[in-house]
């Protein structure tokens, strides 16, 4: 019988995920982090980045997330995230005026703008982009 693990992903609003997968691929704290069944258990911090889930070696799921933490134990993987959206789930046009805005305001160098939140913000849209189109 072949091995699955069982991904789950939450956020403070809402149950994102709860599916099987042959493989998780995680935007860690310090690069990206392949699991496969078997996996030794560990707690992982994530930054913002593409989760991918699906076939092993094939073409995955992706879902686009900004921080939080991951727990993988016993064939389960926990991801405790600050946002989470399926690639499906991405308005595109959306995340191309966000980071149209973000890109607007780094450049503005207008001495009211919070440039840690703007380039955060940027990091946010690529990334979304990025998840929406593969």
């Amino acid at each position: 019988m072949e091995r699955l693990l069982e991904l789950e992903v939450i956020t403070a609003e809402r149950r994102v995920l709860h599916e099987r997968a042959e493989s998780i691929i995680l935007p860690a704290a310090n690069g990206y982090l392949g699991i496969l069944p078997g996996h030794a258990p560990m707690i992982a911090g994530l930054t913002v980045g593409v989760l991918q889930f699906g076939p092993y070696g094939n073409e995955k799921r992706r879902m686009a997330i900004s921080g939080g933490f991951a727990e993988v134990a016993h064939d389960r993987v926990t991801v405790l995230a600050d946002t989470a959206e399926l690639a499906e789930e991405i308005d595109l046009e959306r995340a191309l005026r966000a980071r149209a805005r973000a890109e607007e305001r780094l450049r503005s160098r207008r001495p009211d703008i919070d440039y840690h939140r703007a380039e955060m913000a940027l990091r946010r849209a690529l990334n979304r982009i990025k998840a929406a189109q593969g």
